[in-house]
């Protein structure tokens, strides 16, 4: 399987998390793959994403999954040029990019259209197949 692609323009506020990690488990449930742990995986760092775009982005949001080569990277562009830092947790939060950080094999930004596109590429994920 190479070269699936999926973009999906979100709802600002509150609900966009709840949203993304739908449209990642349909996009990713239509492509074959089922395998429980990588995909909550994949909706976990899903949400993280968007949700620090909710609360330190702007302007637009939208989601993009893309799957190539055993690869799957998941990005979400804001309207906000302020790059994504690490900060201690407390009760209001800094844990994303941890989690991030320990679900995927890198992650980064990029300057995209006057804002940023935070992008993730998780671990290659089980065969959808199943052995041969």
């Amino acid at each position: 399987m190479s070269g699936l692609t999926a973009r999906l323009d979100l709802p600002l506020g509150d609900r966009a998390p709840r949203a993304a990690r739908a449209a990642v488990a349909a996009v990713l449930g239509a492509w074959g793959h089922t395998d429980a742990d990588w995909l909550g995986a994949a909706a976990l760092v899903t949400s993280e994403l968007v949700t620090n775009a909710v609360v330190h982005g702007g302007g637009y949001l939208s989601l993009h999954v893309e799957s190539h080569d055993g690869r799957l990277v998941i990005a979400v562009t804001d309207g906000s040029s302020v790059v994504p830092q690490r900060r201690p947790p407390d009760a209001r939060g800094g844990r994303g990019l941890a989690i991030i950080d320990s679900l995927s094999t890198r992650w980064g930004v990029h300057d995209h259209e006057g804002g940023k596109r935070v992008w993730v590429e998780l671990a290659p994920f089980p065969d959808v197949f199943g052995p041969e």
